[in-house]
């Protein structure tokens, strides 16, 4: 672990950071963690546990003078999305996260950084472990697996939890208070087709689309990026419709909550279009190109010629209908919200395509702020891919966040932060999946708000923290400490 990193200010900060950097965390893999977070909590004397879930729950007294402050959960998740550039040699499940230092901004060596939500966590143990900062009586909650499915919010038990206000330290961009978030459910596709031999006399091709941006599913879907999958599945439609082109196989994309940055295919095609598939592929990569020039400006298509022909493809007929489902399976913003300026209200990520052996799934993740709403965009794919003979599985549905508009803590963080940058915050509701709305279901009379440091680039190996926006948030949350309502 570099220790440039841990001679940033505030130091307090990045020394948990680094700390937490340095155990392996992958969602669902969290049991690394969990013990460190243990053995921390036990490490000072602090009541330490987990609950039935394996969330862990640390509670730290008042400092003297503060046993008056209503109660506070101070929040964050323990887990990281992983990802990594294709030709980073990493093992997420052994290693810790190799830091650097880049100018304004901490980055890690082609890899996700895990300051989603790793510094959120970082804030918190730095809390707990401090001699000299002022606050009223503390709960931490670290949940579990929040990036796959929420898991550790979604089984946190009511009665565990005493605080009176929680702080989801979660957001991303440094001038924002969240009140509010959109709610999501998995959308999963898969069929099984009988695999036909090669013809004779074919040729085999190895399709990449790469250097896509990628980013979170949520935060990012308005901005117009490429997802993979998409590209990947115009090229095979036209190499289909035009030249009889058969699919071996596919692989793109990765993880749900992340817009897809890769895509692989195998492919084979009469020996005798050869040359005329090269060149009518190459006018349809040009054009792709063109359209996303500004957004995607590093998209690369590489074609390459197989010396071994695939033996078996996917048959004609089960093609036809899987390119037409792709094409008209929705991905990106579906409805803008009609109450909130700029605020994506629905959308859909389609995350995941793998084909081969004789089966196919497609995954997506399908967001909304509007209960109703989420179900329109999960039926509207779910009609498109059982059109195909697909069967469609909707699981790990959770709630959105609906604001509070009357919240107490609400109108003391926009105090202090006027007061700190002479300038408003932006308070809004966000299009990602917090964990608030999800913990409001058991603890509905909680006062809960987001915020958190700027974060540039969660999900993808391009994700960096800003160091200068690090230390403007560590003030707003000691500022925030001392300032926690009285109780009734």
């Amino acid at each position: 672990m570099s220790q440039e990193i841990r001679n940033l200010e505030p130091k307090a900060l990045w020394n948990k950071f680094a700390d937490l950097n340095a155990v392996p965390r992958p969602s669902k893999k969290e049991e690394r963690v969990i013990e460190f977070m243990k053995n921390f909590g036990t490490s000072l004397g602090l009541e330490t546990f987990e609950d039935e879930i394996r969330n862990v729950i640390i509670r730290k007294p008042a400092t003297p003078g503060m046993e008056n402050r209503k109660a506070l959960v101070l929040q964050g998740h323990l887990d990281m999305v992983h990802q990594k550039n294709s030709d980073t040699v990493f093992d997420f499940d052994t290693q810790g996260i190799d830091m650097y230092v880049d100018g304004d901004w901490v980055r890690a060596r082609g890899t996700t950084l895990g300051a989603d939500n790793g510094l959120g966590v970082a804030t918190i143990m730095a809390i707990l472990e401090s001699k000299d900062i002022p606050h009223p009586a503390i709960e931490a909650l670290f949940t579990i697996d929040e990036e796959t499915g929420m898991t550790g919010a979604l089984n946190l038990k009511g009665g565990i939890l005493r605080g009176d206000i929680l702080l989801n330290l979660d957001t991303e961009e440094d001038d924002e208070i969240g009140i509010g978030c959109a709610g999501g459910i998995d959308v999963t596709a898969t069929a099984e087709y009988d695999e036909e031999k090669t013809p004779e006399g074919s040729v085999a091709y190895s399709i990449k689309v790469k250097g896509l941006n990628g980013g979170h599913s949520g935060m990012d879907i308005h901005k117009g990026l490429g997802n993979a999958n998409k590209i990947m599945n115009r090229l095979l439609f036209d190499g289909f419709d035009n030249f009889g082109l058969q699919i071996s196989e596919i692989n793109g994309g990765s993880l749900r909550n992340a817009i897809p940055r890769e895509s692989t295919a195998k492919v084979i095609i009469a020996a005798v279009y050869d040359e005329a598939f090269v060149f009518d592929m190459q006018q349809i990569v040009n054009e792709i190109k063109a359209e996303f020039q500004t957004t995607e400006p590093n998209l690369e298509v590489v074609f390459e010629k197989l010396e071994t022909v695939p033996t078996t493809v996917m048959p004609p007929i089960a093609q036809f209908y899987f390119v037409r489902a792709m094409y008209a399976a929705h991905n990106g913003v579906y409805r803008m919200s009609a109450d909130f300026d700029n605020l994506v209200e629905t959308s859909n990520n389609i995350a995941k395509v793998t084909v081969g052996e004789g089966k196919l799934s497609v995954q997506c993740l399908t967001r909304s702020s509007v209960e109703s709403s989420k179900f329109d965009m999960g039926n509207a794919l779910r009609s498109a891919f059982e059109l195909m003979g697909c069967e469609v599985e909707f699981s790990g549905s959770y709630p959105g966040w609906s604001p509070n508009p009357k919240s107490e803590i609400l109108d003391v963080l926009v105090s202090i932060y006027e007061k700190q940058n002479d300038a408003k915050p932006n308070v809004a509701a966000c299009h990602a999946g917090l964990e608030c709305g999800i913990l409001g279901t058991n603890y509905p009379d909680m006062d809960m708000i987001s915020f958190g440091p700027t974060i540039h680039g969660a999900h993808s190996p391009d994700e960096r923290a800003s160091i200068s926006s690090a230390q403007k948030y560590w003030k707003f949350v000691l500022e925030i400490l001392k300032n926690i309502p009285v109780k009734n």
